[in-house]
């Protein structure tokens, strides 16, 4: 499919296009029992290594998935090590962990006056929260660096300057608004992301701008209460269909038919499995939700790939180390 110069060529493309006549859908092959398996070995090992091994046990995870995850007949892969992901929590406690501890800790052994311990922890938290964005861009730039389809790498080659002013000035703007302006900021945020993802040496586009989810979501914040909470799955539904039609790759959009209700019985399925077996089910949880999320994505039409390239696969792994360390990376995924 791809000459040793990383380049797909005419007629691999055509014929890699055919997969889908109409349309390429994802797909998860996965089943839960195996993922239970994987689960099983990842905690005795965790356990065993009084929990050093966790970053191995995200790694084989990843790859599980990412292999099961198959797009107009060929599947994922994750190319990451558990090392790189021990190493970028290492530097992320050094290079940001330290810092924010010794602005939290130090003025308290010290025994510095009360507005100066304030200070220094109000500033450790600043610290933290601008860290924040680093994170999200670093962890994205690294992931997709070690995920590859068809023998070509994804990459990512956003400014995290650039998006440090979107995020701050995303938040700033939703609370100056009681936050009506929120998922105008999501959707540049989620913009700015896509835009600056590759495969290969093709870049992914995004013409949306959120002002068609404000309606929805003034909708949402006044019939949380009313509805328990249930009217969220339908706001969830509603921004991905809009995200991802506003999503699209040379030329090709994609388009989510996930609604409300599926994503309703889908964790409602989820969580009484999980409660009815103690917890032992969540693999299987795992796997279904994958299903139904694969399930629900497709390519409007084939994709031309040809001509796309091979770039540089490297990716700092200091990012996702710091995801993990500010608790915003659930699970072992």
């Amino acid at each position: 499919m791809i000459d040793r110069s990383g380049v797909v060529s005419d007629a691999d493309a055509a014929n890699l296009g055919s997969a889908g006549a109409l349309s390429w859908r994802a797909a998860f092959h996965g089943r839960g029992l195996s993922l239970f398996g994987i689960f099983i070995t990842n905690l005795v090992l965790i356990l065993v290594t009084l929990g050093v091994y966790v970053f191995w046990a995200k790694v084989r995870v990843r790859r599980f998935l990412f292999s099961e995850t198959e797009l107009a007949g060929d599947r994922f892969a994750f190319h990451g090590r558990g090392v790189e992901l021990l190493l970028g929590m290492l530097k992320a406690l050094v290079v940001f962990g330290v810092p924010i501890a010794l602005l939290r800790t130090v003025p308290t052994l010290v025994g510095a006056s009360f507005l100066v311990t304030v200070a220094c922890s109000t500033l450790g938290s600043v610290v933290a929260a601008l860290f924040v964005p680093v994170a999200r861009l670093g962890a994205r730039r690294y992931r997709l660096a070690r995920t590859s389809w068809r023998g070509i790498r994804f990459g990512f080659h956003g400014s995290v300057a650039v998006f440090m002013a979107v995020f701050f000035k995303g938040w700033l703007l939703t609370l100056l608004t009681l936050g009506v302006y929120y998922p105008v900021y999501l959707t540049r945020s989620y913009g700015f992301l896509v835009r600056h993802s590759s495969f290969g040496s093709a870049s992914f586009e995004f013409d949306g701008n959120g002002r068609a989810l404000v309606l929805d979501w003034v909708y949402t914040l006044l019939l949380t209460v009313p509805t328990l909470g249930l009217v969220w799955f339908w706001f969830v539904a509603r921004k991905r269909q809009y995200l991802w039609s506003h999503t699209s790759f040379r030329g090709v959009r994609f388009r989510s038919t996930v609604t409300g209700g599926r994503l309703l019985a889908l964790v409602a399925g989820n969580v009484a499995l999980i409660v009815l077996t103690v917890g032992l089910a969540w693999p299987w949880t795992i796997a279904r939700a994958a299903r139904f999320h694969c399930a629900n994505l497709t390519l409007d039409a084939p994709v031309d790939l040809a001509g796309i390239e091979q770039l540089q696969a490297g990716a700092p792994t200091t990012g996702e180390g710091l995801l993990s360390f500010l608790d915003l990376d659930m699970g072992f995924v």
